[in-house]
C-alpha cells in the first residue's frame, strides 16, 4: 500500500447540525485508522464548487436538492452564517479504503442494516418533493463524503484544496510555481487585469501543476484537460458573505 495515499473527507451540514463533528473525527482519528491529517479547513460552500463536486449528478431529479443540501441551505435555511462544510485530507496506507469502510454504505438505511457501527448509520433519507408536493426523489443525509477511489481522491483534493492548504511535506501531487498573474472575468481567464476581473494567483504562488497547465491553456484559448470550474472554484472558497 502507498504510504502517501490521500483521500478527501467532507463533514456535511447535517452532521454539523447534529453536533456529530467530534464523533466523526474520533472515528477517523489516527488511533483508529493509522492515517494522518494532511489538511483541514472550514468552508462556506459556493454554488460553483458545489456544482463541480456533484457534476456527475447534474440533470438528475434530485440534483437541485443535493446542491441545497451540501451548501447548507436545507439545514440552515434562515442562518447563512452557519452554512459550512469541514473539508479534510487524510494521508496514509490504504487511506481511501479505510475511510470508506469507517464511513459505511452511501445509504444510511443500508448502513444500519449491514454495518450499524459505521458513521453513516446515524444518517437518514429524506423524500424530495416538487412544488405540488409530489415525491420525485430521495435525498440521503449521510453525514460525510469520502472519496471512492485514488483517482477520485486526487481530483477532489485538487478541487477543494490549494497546495498552501496542505503541509509541503504532505503534498501528494506535483506542484509548480506561477510566473504571471491569472484573473477570471466571467468565464475568461486573463493574464492582465481588466475591470471586473477577480484575481486567482500571482507570480510566486504555488499551484498544483495540473491547475497551472490548465490556466495557461485557458488563457491561451486552448482546450484544457480540466473544466474551468474544477480549477478556479477553490479560489472563491470563503470569499463572499451569503445573506439569503
Amino acid at each position: 500500500m502507498d504510504p502517501s495515499e490521500q483521500t478527501l473527507v467532507l463533514i456535511k451540514p447535517d452532521a454539523l447540525k447534529l453536533s456529530l463533528t467530534g464523533y466523526i473525527l474520533s472515528q477517523l482519528s489516527e488511533f483508529h485508522t493509522g492515517l494522518r491529517l494532511a489538511g483541514t479547513k472550514i468552508v462556506h460552500l459556493g454554488q460553483m464548487l458545489a456544482a463541480e463536486h456533484y457534476a456527475e449528478h447534474r440533470g438528475k431529479s434530485f440534483y437541485p436538492a443535493l446542491i441545497d443540501y451540501i451548501t447548507g441551505r436545507v439545514h440552515y435555511a434562515d442562518a447563512p452564517e452557519l452554512r459550512r462544510v469541514v473539508a479534510i485530507v487524510y494521508c496514509g496506507p490504504g487511506a481511501v479504503q479505510k475511510i470508506r469502510e469507517i464511513s459505511g454504505p452511501t445509504s444510511p438505511h443500508v448502513a444500519r442494516d449491514r454495518a450499524p457501527g459505521v458513521i453513516r448509520a446515524l444518517g437518514t433519507i429524506v423524500p424530495v418533493k416538487d412544488g405540488a408536493g409530489t415525491v420525485v426523489a430521495e435525498r440521503m443525509d449521510n453525514l460525510v463524503h469520502a472519496s471512492a477511489s485514488v483517482s477520485e481522491a486526487e481530483y477532489e483534493i485538487k478541487l477543494w484544496f490549494e497546495p498552501r492548504d496542505i503541509m509541503p511535506y504532505m503534498w501528494a501531487y506535483p506542484t509548480a510555481v506561477a510566473e504571471e498573474h491569472y484573473y477570471l472575468l466571467g468565464r475568461e481567464v486573463l493574464t492582465t487585469h481588466r475591470s471586473g476581473a477577480r484575481a486567482l494567483v500571482g507570480p510566486g504562488d504555488t499551484l498544483w501543476r495540473s491547475d497551472l497547465e490548465a490556466l495557461r491553456d485557458f488563457a491561451g484559448g486552448r482546450q484544457a484537460r480540466a473544466t474551468l470550474e474544477a480549477v478556479v472554484a477553490k479560489y472563491f472558497i470563503n470569499a463572499e458573505r451569503e445573506t439569503g
